[in-house]
């Protein structure tokens, strides 16, 4: 088992940022790719963005590339989404995910945190 957690999540102004942080611990070895999703009030679930564990490849969503990065420490088990350039069409709970494959798919991804709220207000 996986276990997650989001936090960094907040109010922010349009133009601002925030950095989210998703700690795993468990059996982290076992899943080699994290993905931070999204949901806003009567949306699906979508996908942000995505890293492998090891490999460092990564994967943006269009709605977002060039205003987000998705980094990860391995020495402390936590990815990192740094939201830059906000608007309040980024305004959701984003939820951190751990997968065996690198993926925008969201059946992909085994395991979930509880989600952190993002609110960017205009």
């Amino acid at each position: 088992q996986v276990q997650l957690v989001e936090s960094g999540g907040g109010l922010v102004q349009a133009g601002g940022s925030l950095r989210l942080s998703c700690a795993a611990s468990g059996r982290t070895a076992s899943y080699i790719a994290m993905g931070w999703f999204r949901q806003a009030p009567g949306r699906e679930r979508e996908f942000v963005s995505g890293i492998s564990w090891s490999g460092g490849s990564t994967y943006y969503a269009t709605s977002v590339k060039g205003r987000f990065t998705i980094s990860r420490d391995n020495a402390k088990n936590t990815v990192y989404l740094q939201m830059n350039a906000l608007n309040p069409e980024d305004t959701a709970v984003y939820y951190c995910a751990a997968g065996n494959k690198l993926s925008y798919i969201r059946s992909t991804y085994d395991h979930w945190g509880q989600g952190t709220q993002v609110t960017v207000s205009s």
